[in-house]
Formats: C-alpha cells, structure tokens, sequence
C-alpha cells in the first residue's frame, strides 16, 4: 500500500473511532434531530470565517518567508502554504512540514531554510490561541486548571527557544547516541532559524496576526452554536474553542481528535448546553474548520504535484 493510501487509511479509521465515540457519548436519535434542526447559513458562515483564518495566517507565513529571504511566486507560496493542511491530522500537525519539501521540489529552496518557518507558525498559533483562552478566563473563570497546565508547557517551550545555551545542551545531549549524532548540526541549525523568527519584536507582530486569525474561527464557533438555539455568550463561545484547540494541539493526538472534541462537548455542558447539542456543535465546528482545511489541503497537494511539487523524497529528506 502507497504511503498515501496509508494515511487515508489511518485518518478513515480516526474518524470512524470519533463518530464511534460520539455515538456513545451521545443519543443518537436525538443528535440526528439536533442536526435537522439546525440552521444551515450558520455552517456557512462557520466555513467562510475558517477560511478567513487561513488567509490571515497565509500572510504571516509570507512575512516568515520574506525574513527568510525566500523567494517563490505567489502561486506556490499559496499552494504550497494550503498543501501543509492536508497533514493538519498528523500528531501536533508535524506533517506540516512537508512544505518545507515541497518548497524544495518546486523551487529548490533549502529544507533547513523553511523548516523553521513551519515550526514558528505552529509556535506563534499555539501562543496566540493560549492568549485567547487566558484573556477569556480572566472574564469567565472556566477552566482555569487547564489553561494553566497548557501555560506552563508553552512558558517552557519558549524559554528555551529564548535561551540558546540551554537549548544546546539539550538538543547535544538528545543526539550523543551515536546513531542520532548526524543529526546534531542540522537540529542545531533549526533551533536557530526558529529562535530568529520567534525573537520578541517578531514573536509580538505573528502572535497578533494569530490572535486576529483565530477570533475568525471563534466568532465562528459563537456562530454554530447560534445556529442551534444555544445561548451561549461570544466571550465564553471564544474561551471554550480556543482552549480546546490548545488541549488538542498539547494532546499530540492527530489533529487533537477526541481531546478537542471531547473537551468542548463537556465545557459546553458545564455552562448548561444540553449534551446533545453540545455534542452536534462539536461536530459542526470540526466539519467547517479541521476537515476543511484537510480538503483543501488535499486538493492544494494535488496542484503541487501537477507542479512536480511531489516525488520520490531525496536521500537527505529525513535530516
């Protein structure tokens, strides 16, 4: 089997797994109701917002190439930045990374060049979400314990991006393993592409540019979750989306399935929707927001390859 059919095959048994899940969380008659009488503009407008993040946060990645000093035409910098969503279930969205190859197969630009570019997106997303959540439990005091953990996790991470003696050492100490010594220089290299992009001046401007793209999918989320009566406030619809979108990202489950889902039925129902509807809203919002993105990550892969954006990987691809 192709290693495509594999991933369509995995990501086929993910979903079955989830809606499995659902069906049991949930009754199933009265969810088939729920979604009847939902009303479909909110869907739409649920996709228009999404797609409104994926274009504010495509400009920040042009910002990230330009301090790179990359240079590719629009078109492969679009297809190439909407082909990354097609691994957005891939475990804390790691696949992305293949735009880092694709920009090398199309244009010859350096894997180790781009590499940290996807990495400070994945960075600053995951920073600009948890400045969403905290400002929304500073207003409804709902979910504190878990917007701390996840604070406290990012805090780390970005200590070390900010202090490279330490990250040194670490990254010397994980390659001393002779079969991971290769590995030392390119891993270093990384580290200090990533801690140039996510400096304070810079990590402020993509951090912002992030909060204004995830509002969209909030405001997105408020949306459904209109759309199927529950009255429910924009700043607490705000909270719960963006701090189960953290809790996924920290998961590293593919995509944050069952963790996001999951967390923003039980959030839902804590604040009086009734599970049911919790539970549809749940499915909607991942409908026009995670899968998608995967469609057009997929449609935008296979305009890659028409390109010959997509070959057999070189030898050094791993590295």
């Amino acid at each position: 089997m192709s290693r495509r059919w594999r991933g369509i095959v995995l990501v086929v048994i993910a979903v079955t797994v989830l809606l499995a899940v659902v069906s049991l969380a949930s009754d199933v008659g009265k969810l088939g109701d729920r979604l009847a009488a939902f009303h479909g503009w909110a869907f739409g407008a649920c996709a228009a917002l999404a797609v409104g993040n994926y274009v504010i946060r495509w400009f920040r990645w042009q910002i990230y190439l330009d301090q790179r000093s990359i240079r590719v035409p629009f078109g492969s910098s679009v297809l190439v930045y909407l082909a990354g969503f097609a691994f957005a279930v891939t475990p804390g969205k790691v696949g992305e990374l293949v735009k880092a190859y694709l920009l090398r197969s199309m244009h010859g630009v350096s894997a180790v060049e781009t590499a940290p570019v996807v990495v400070a997106e994945r960075v600053t997303d995951l920073v600009a979400v948890l400045l969403l959540a905290v400002i929304g439990v500073a207003f409804y005091g709902v979910a504190v314990k878990i917007v701390i953990a996840c604070s406290a996790i990012v805090l780390f991470g970005l200590t070390v991006l900010a202090w490279p003696r330490l990250a040194h050492g670490i990254l010397e100490i994980a390659t001393q393993p002779r079969a991971l010594h290769r590995f030392r220089e390119p891993a270093v290299r990384l580290y200090d592409g990533i801690a140039a992009l996510t400096r304070p001046g810079s990590l402020i401007i993509a951090t912002a540019i992030g909060c204004v793209a995830w509002m969209c999918e909030c405001m997105g989320f408020w949306l459904v979750l209109h759309g199927f009566g529950a009255d429910v406030p924009w700043g607490l619809a705000t909270l719960i989306y963006a701090v189960t979108t953290v809790a996924g990202a920290l998961s590293f489950l593919p995509g944050g399935l069952g963790v996001t889902e999951g967390a923003m039925t039980l959030l839902l129902v804590e604040r009086g929707v009734d599970n049911d509807t919790a539970v549809a809203a749940s499915i909607v919002t991942r409908l026009a927001t995670l899968w998608l993105a995967v469609a057009l990550g997929v449609v935008a892969l296979a305009l890659c390859r028409r390109r010959g954006g997509v070959a057999a990987p070189p030898p050094d691809t791993a590295a």
